[in-house]
């Protein structure tokens, strides 16, 4: 059986599933209760299971996730939500100095099975703190899994696959395409969250992206086989561990890399995946890997996020470099 439903809803979706397949998952969150979220993705959990678990928090993010902790010592597994990605930071010091070390910390004695979603990217017409990109502080961080669904398909099973691993996951909602719709197989097996896909095949140059860029991206692949020229774009769909073996076929097939992402340029996820790529395939590049990311800059006001938020035409420039370099 299949459903088309928004990115938003498909995540509601796999929060009841969760829910609803184990007593000991909670969801926790600044107005996740009777309001639903700012975005209303966990719209009608507290009113179908109770307050004692779809629970309103306070507005402090260190407190949330330090309960969260402290619950998944006794069992539980939480699932928080930072209410903008720009808002995560009070909770850094727990996430990386707690949550994503007590496994390592207690030779394997203790798991941390919560998820901590965070809305994030620009794209909505809002202002710093709400626009922001923080992936690679998260990527960079041993003992922290990060999942990216770009798709209302992976966004319904990444969610309730990351409920159900034992690790701690952040769990990065592309807010901007939170109500673009997609098809969900509510029945079939999903394929594992810890692969990259490829979304699009192409054969004269490749596009490694992940969460809201990948509609970017393909995008940018239609308007460029109108030219004749045939892209290939591959979701990455989980940031930490990467999967790149789908990637470094690609490019030795294709002889040209370009990453795309929203976060700033300088030690983005992009920066690492090109490093890897050249690494790997440096006999069959036939141009140096290119980046189109955002600029190294605090997020913009909205007016001209637009010429900070990569797009089909910087993308499409960076192709054009790489094929005639």
């Amino acid at each position: 059986m299949s459903d088309k439903l928004p990115i938003a809803k498909a995540i509601n979706a796999g929060l009841r599933a969760a829910l609803e397949s184990d007593e000991k998952v909670l969801v926790m969150g600044e107005d996740v209760g009777p309001l639903g979220g700012v975005f209303r993705v966990t719209d009608g959990l507290q009113k179908d299971f109770g307050e004692s678990r779809v629970m309103d928090t306070p507005l402090a993010e260190s407190g949330i996730v330090g309960t969260a902790i402290g619950l998944a010592f006794r069992g539980y597994r939480p699932i928080v939500e930072i209410q903008f990605d720009g808002f995560v930071y009070p909770a850094y010091d727990q996430i990386v100095s707690q949550v994503a070390k007590l496994h390592f910390r207690s030779s394997g004695a203790v798991r941390m099975p919560i998820v901590i979603r965070i809305p994030y990217g620009g794209g909505i017409g809002a202002v710093e703190h709400h626009s922001e990109s923080p992936e690679a502080q998260f990527v960079m961080t041993a003992g922290l899994k990060v999942l990216a669904p770009a798709t209302a398909n992976d966004a319904y099973w990444m969610i309730q696959q990351a409920v159900q691993t034992d690790d701690p996951v952040v769990f990065m909602e592309p807010k901007r395409r939170y109500w673009e719709a997609g098809e969900v197989d509510l029945d079939s097996e999903p394929m594992s969250p810890w692969q990259s896909l490829i979304r699009r095949d192409g054969s004269d140059a490749t596009l490694i992206t992940y969460g809201p860029m990948v509609t970017t991206c393909l995008e940018a692949a239609e308007a460029a086989n109108e030219d004749g020229v045939d892209l290939e774009v591959i979701d990455l769909r989980t940031l930490s561990p990467l999967d790149l073996a789908p990637v470094h076929e690609s490019v030795r097939r294709t002889g040209h890399a370009i990453v795309v992402h929203e976060a700033s340029r300088t030690l983005g996820l992009g920066a690492e995946v090109a490093a890897r790529v050249t690494e790997e395939c440096f006999y069959s590049l036939e141009s140096p890997v290119q980046r189109v990311t955002g600029y190294d800059t605090p997020y913009p006001p909205s007016r001209v996020e637009d010429d900070f938020l990569p797009g089909i035409d910087r993308i499409l420039d960076a192709v054009d470099h790489a094929r005639a370099y």
